[in-house]
């Protein structure tokens, strides 16, 4: 697959700390406009993944290239290309959910007016308008990952990052979730999702990938994984 329609491409990478390899020879292809799921129990390696493709963390062999970008030898143009949204919520819980998503904006350098355009677009989009004014403390757990996705798209990315993001949803939110994944993709975004739910990748990915001690032990679409694995829940020994 050439790089013009391979929107992630990870070879060979390897990551240690200390005595722990976290990272064994990881391979990755993600196709542009997709989502692709990574799956794995905790401490399969799916974060740090995450962490050295989205420039976060070094990695001590391979190579790896996000938007056309060499992670590498290119960071900040990688930086500019991607949004990242962790397991927990990253927005500040003093601000309201206005003011989280205007000093975002004005953070990725938007103007003082379309940094305010943008939030009120993002809130409508993410049913957060009633709660604009209200601190984002007082938010519950689907409206924070909710704003916390929201301030991710400020800037539309060319590769959204999602590493675990429905983790202690209940249903209803995690169903929202996933419905806003679906319009960023639509809309020509390119998701990499990690999740230790064959369910979650079932609704959302058009490919997958299990990852076991740091490196893939399977490939597929999420039908033939789930025949393979015959579960909703990963685990892995």
């Amino acid at each position: 697959m050439s790089d013009d329609t391979t929107a992630v491409l990870a070879d060979g990478i390897r990551k240690r700390y200390g005595r722990t390899t976290a990272l064994d020879g990881f391979d990755l292809a993600v196709p542009a406009g997709t989502v692709y799921g990574v799956l794995g129990p905790n401490g399969a390696g799916k974060t740090t993944a995450v962490r050295v493709l989205t420039t976060l963390l070094r990695f001590d062999a391979g190579r790896a290239r996000v938007a056309g970008y060499d992670v590498a030898s290119e960071p900040d143009r990688v930086r500019e290309a991607i949004s990242l949204t962790g397991q927990y919520a990253a927005v500040d819980e003093v601000l309201s959910g206005r003011q989280n998503l205007v000093l975002f904006g004005r953070l990725r350098r938007l103007s003082a007016r379309r940094a305010r355009d943008r939030a009120e677009e993002l809130l409508d989009r993410f049913g957060l308008t009633e709660a604009a004014d209200r601190s984002a403390g007082g938010y519950s757990g689907g409206m924070r990952r909710r704003l916390d996705l929201a301030a991710s798209l400020v800037v539309p990315p060319r590769v959204l990052f999602l590493d675990e993001p429905t983790t202690g949803l209940d249903p209803r939110s995690r169903n929202g979730l996933w419905s806003a994944v679906r319009e960023l993709v639509a809309d020509g975004t390119t998701v990499l999702l990690t999740t230790q739910y064959l369910q979650e990748a079932d609704h959302l990915a058009d490919r997958v990938c299990v990852i076991d001690s740091g490196r893939v032990v399977a490939e597929g679409t999420p039908e033939r994984l789930k025949a393979r694995i015959g579960a909703d829940r990963l685990e892995l020994m």
